[in-house]
């Protein structure tokens, strides 16, 4: 029995968003669905899945895509500047602090 992907709603809204700016893309570029899909070396309907936000296509499938719209680069951001990770970093790290050295007598 195969389980069934559950997405929260906010994700479901990013997924569609991320389709439709693929989709956007390919239009800006005047290029047709089969053009893309042959190029990327996958279905017609799996390009169409992309470009409705579906979670259940592979994220190769999506960069294959990207790549033939030159936009692969764009997930080289994805966490790129990961200011939340860099705090919960930071709180954990613990800054040890010497003694102040004394000033030996010799005398």
């Amino acid at each position: 029995m195969k389980k069934s992907k559950f997405l929260m709603p906010k994700l479901i809204k990013i997924m569609n968003e991320l389709g439709e700016n693929i989709k956007l893309a390919r239009l800006r570029r005047r290029l047709s669905s089969e053009q893309v899909s042959e190029r990327a070396n996958i279905s017609r309907p799996t390009l169409l899945s992309i470009e409705n936000g579906l979670p259940t296509v592979a994220i190769g499938s999506y960069l294959q895509v990207l790549s033939i719209l030159g936009l692969e680069k764009d997930l080289m951001n994805v966490a790129k500047d990961d200011i939340l990770g860099r705090k919960l970093q930071d709180v954990e790290l613990t800054v040890r602090r010497r003694a102040p050295k004394t000033k030996k007598d010799n005398g």
